[in-house]
């Protein structure tokens, strides 16, 4: 168990079946040797039997075996008692996106700047497990997932998942759930056209509240034409992984804590990567109950969070995208920058092409330009200035050079100092990518004209070092922040924001 958790503390928690606990705390019984969420439906058991765990794989790793009840495998993937412990949070990450299905502890602990001892170090103290056990409980519940909600074959569910062989697949299943995966699998499944690449929906669970209305609101003016788009309950895109296609399509579910995912990709094997991008883009491991207890402490933010319940910070589908992106808007409007990002993406973007046929759907019709082009790229070709431009082929060199560069560093200072030696690449753009495509829920664009203007108008004027001193306050959150501010730029929000603070 890990020495954060207090027992009794956990006990009362489970006691309420609050859903506002659930992946942040799993529940072992001793007597049947299960672990469930706190929010099963089963009869709460005698204290005396229980055993509290920080993460679903400590509980694994300890011998207890998922509930076929309650599925922990849609518990929302909070690691609230992380805290601040950064290298962790990355670290996990890493994991989610598959380092540790090929690569080694070691190599983990190289990306995020630690010793291999280090890390192991870190991963006990704060989820009371290893990095690869971690690694192997993500691998299990994620295959139980594919078994519940989708008709992938068994084959296709282990290459998914992560698993090196079916044998070694069937294997796990069977240890952890005394059943075969057919046998897992339900009833009401059925195997799809293996010939044709299939369209895949899941279920991606969060923390609730979620405010998808702030977030359609946010990326309304940002949607790259030709490459996505989006409704007032969708968001569709065209990705590329390993040199092929596909799309995916992101909605939300009224009265639900998850949000519904469609994917179509001709690989399988990455659909588990495809996943963690999603969960990245959309915020969803955010622990919104523990980052607005925070921050509406301070008067300045308190109306915007009363206005605003479940604001989480839009991450992005790649993170090259997005530093491309965060320096085509520099120093113009949004609207301005997207018309550009439109043009990149037509110019030198492939052409989207599923199952050998271009897509059918006329707002989808290209993938994201990949470095190696825009490395050698003329881009002043399709209006955009020079300076941009350099800057632009100067990070696409630097990313086809080093397809990590953008993901290994060892914390929020060393990110912005890194890629702030990028030509073209100052503070401000420097914490947006931080803030946006690389997760670090502490970014801060402190010189961002928006913020400023936010001030103004919520009544609290200041100048770029002072809102820099004012938002010490709201570390380590100051990326949700920012969120607030810039959300409560709208003209709606701030006439209920007057309403609040009379």
């Amino acid at each position: 168990m890990s020495s954060l958790l207090d027992p009794d503390a956990c006990y009362r928690a489970i006691q309420t079946k609050d859903v506002r606990f659930d992946g942040r705390i799993f529940i072992a019984v001793r007597t049947t040797g299960i672990f469930c969420r706190p929010i099963c439906p089963a009869q709460t058991p005698k204290r005396e039997n229980c055993t509290f765990f920080a993460s679903a794989a400590a509980a694994s790793e300890a011998g207890f075996r998922p509930c076929l009840r309650c599925r922990p495998e849609l518990s929302p993937n909070l690691f609230a008692l992380v805290g601040t412990a950064s290298t962790v949070l990355r670290s996990l990450r890493l994991i989610a996106e598959g380092a540790l299905d090929d690569g080694t502890v070691g190599e983990l602990a190289a990306r995020v700047r630690v010793g291999d001892r280090h890390l192991r170090q870190l991963f006990a103290k704060h989820l009371g497990t290893s990095p690869r056990a971690v690694a192997q409980t993500r691998r299990l519940l994620f295959a139980k997932q594919l078994l519940d909600e989708t008709s992938l074959s068994i084959t296709d569910v282990a290459m998914a998942a992560g698993f090196s062989s079916i044998r070694r697949f069937n294997a796990v299943i069977h240890k952890t759930y005394q059943r075969s995966p057919s046998e897992l699998r339900s009833a009401q499944s059925k195997l799809g056209d293996a010939t044709k690449t299939p369209e895949i929906t899941l279920k991606l669970p969060f923390s609730p509240p979620y405010n998808w209305s702030a977030f359609v609101r946010f990326l309304s003016a940002r949607v790259t034409p030709g490459l996505e788009s989006l409704g007032s309950d969708f968001y569709r895109r065209a990705i590329s992984l390993d040199g092929m296609h596909g799309v995916v399509e992101v909605r939300p579910v009224k009265e639900k804590h998850y949000l519904v995912a469609s994917i179509r990709f001709p690989k399988v094997a990455l659909l588990g990567q495809i996943v963690e991008r999603l969960r990245r883009m959309f915020d969803l491991d955010a622990n919104v109950a523990e980052i607005t207890t925070h921050l509406r402490c301070d008067r300045i933010l308190r109306p915007a969070i009363s206005t605003l319940p479940g604001l989480r910070v839009p991450g992005t589908w790649d993170s090259f995208e997005l530093a491309v992106r965060a320096i085509l808007g520099q120093q113009i409007s949004v609207a301005a920058a997207t018309t550009h990002a439109g043009r990149l993406v037509e110019a030198y973007g492939e052409r989207l092409v599923i199952e050998g046929v271009p897509w059918e759907e006329s707002n989808l019709r290209f993938v994201f330009p990949q470095p190696e082009v825009l490395a050698n790229a003329d881009l002043t070709s399709i209006g955009i200035m020079r300076s941009r431009a350099f800057a632009i082929t100067s990070l696409a060199t630097a990313v086809a050079q080093d397809s990590q560069i953008l993901t290994n560093f060892q914390n929020l200072d060393d990110a912005v100092q890194n890629l702030s030696k990028l030509s073209g690449i100052g503070e401000w753009t420097a914490q947006y990518i931080a803030m946006r495509a690389l997760r670090e829920p502490d970014a801060f664009p402190a010189t961002d004209l928006g913020l400023l203007r936010a001030m103004e108008k919520l009544g609290h004027p200041v100048t770029k070092t002072q809102l820099l001193d004012v938002s010490q306050a709201w570390r380590p959150w100051r990326a949700y922040a920012a969120m607030f501010l810039w959300s409560s730029l709208d003209s709606t929000l701030l006439s209920m924001q007057e309403e609040l603070s009379a």
